[in-house]
């Protein structure tokens, strides 16, 4: 008796998942549920951090590289620093920001935006509207007090 190699059923080979919606299709899919998970972890990430915020030593370059885009918003942050707890008016802060040119709208939303980049991050503020100025919370004012009393 012999046997034969070929089977006696042919066995159809199946479609992918790419071949059936379309390659576009299926990795904007892969896409998204990738996109879906990193945001799962993110927010793992922030639920653990939130947990041990207390044990945790904030440093100004940290909080710099996390809030700053550029130069004008660490002129910003060095600016309400020096000005105290009273803080500064924004148009105040144009005037001494002229070589920017940056107007005091522009200044209040880049305070606003810094805001919410170090609250996505940390769950702090970096500064606060106390009346029509401008101030660092008190969080900031820890960093930044801690970092010009440490020596170089």
């Amino acid at each position: 008796m012999e046997t034969t190699e070929n089977p006696v059923q042919n066995t159809k080979k199946k479609r992918s998942q790419s071949d059936k919606i379309g390659r576009l299709k299926y990795n904007q899919q892969l896409l998204k549920q990738t996109l879906f998970e990193v945001e799962e972890v993110k927010l793992m990430l922030r639920t653990i951090f939130a947990g041990l915020k207390s044990s945790f030593n904030f440093e100004q370059p940290l909080i710099e590289r996390v809030v700053c885009k550029d130069e004008v918003d660490k002129a910003i942050l060095q600016l309400l620093f020096e000005a105290g707890s009273s803080g500064l008016l924004p148009k105040d802060l144009q005037t001494r920001l002229v070589h920017f040119k940056v107007t005091r709208h522009q200044i209040s939303r880049r305070i606003l935006r810094m805001n919410k980049r170090l609250e996505k991050e940390f769950g702090e503020c970096i500064a606060e509207k106390r009346g029509w100025h401008w101030a660092l919370t008190s969080f900031a004012i820890e960093i930044w007090g801690e970092s010009e009393n440490r020596p170089n």
